[in-house]
């Protein structure tokens, strides 16, 4: 089973978040990056699960320039078996699932991961798109997947519940909390990984769907408010008037 899993670089969690030429662009100064929580944790991860259990070859896919080398070599230390890196600086969704469609549609994938968002956009759509152009069926949110010879059973994230649908290969799935756990890349998939192959291929023109007009920074958090356990009419009038939350 040949499988490809999409890779991102985010924003650490902890980094402090600025824009600049007139909150018209993200400023990269002083950022940490790091792989992206949710291909990483859950849609690596049940890749290598299944190669494991049946055989096969997982390589990840990230488009991006070459300070993303660091991160697409933590996902071979992890144990990816190769990487293919889109030369490109493309940040537009349709145009980074073009890249990514494009360097996928001769390699005769099974499946095809991504994880279900990025945790910078929360855009949950770069997916779908790759399934569009490739002409793939698409399950979203899977937090559970098991194949038996090319069909996939997969148990979905719906509101209110789970959705359980069964699937041909090839297919595209994004990953959700729960279908793998995370893994810890050990000494010896650290230095394995220094020798895997990273194939980097340049970009093809891509047509951007949306552009950023302007970043804003949510509201700052207001100040706690202590009230005394004694006063409940006071503590009912700010949950009403002020939180509305009752």
């Amino acid at each position: 089973m040949k499988i490809l899993v999409c890779i991102s670089s985010v924003p650490d969690t902890t980094s402090k978040i600025t824009f600049s030429d007139g909150d018209t662009k993200f400023n990269t100064d002083g950022v940490q990056w790091i792989l992206n929580p949710y291909d990483e944790w859950y849609a690596l991860v049940r890749a290598l699960e299944l190669k494991e259990a049946g055989g096969g070859n997982v390589t990840v896919i990230n488009v991006g320039g070459p300070d993303n080398d660091a991160i697409i070599r933590k996902a071979l230390a992890v144990g990816a078996d190769d990487a293919i890196r889109v030369n490109s600086n493309v940040t537009e969704p349709f145009q980074v699932a073009s890249q990514i469609a494009n360097a996928a549609k001769d390699g005769g994938y099974d499946i095809i991961f991504t994880g279900k968002e990025t945790i910078n956009y929360n855009g949950s759509n770069i997916g779908g798109m790759v399934a569009e152009l490739l002409d793939m069926a698409f399950v979203s949110y899977a937090s559970k997947l098991e194949m038996s010879g090319n069909i996939a059973t997969i148990e979905r994230d719906i509101e209110g519940g789970k959705e359980v649908v069964e699937v041909k290969t090839p297919f595209v799935v994004s990953a959700s909390k729960g279908l793998a756990e995370q893994r810890i890349p050990n000494m010896k998939g650290i230095m394995m990984a220094k020798r895997k192959p990273l194939n980097v291929v340049e970009e093809v023109p891509s047509e951007a769907r949306r552009a950023i007009q302007k970043y804003i920074l949510p509201a700052p958090k207001a100040a706690v408010k202590l009230i005394s356990p004694d006063n409940v009419e006071e503590l009912v009038d700010l949950l009403h008037n002020e939180a509305k939350m009752i």
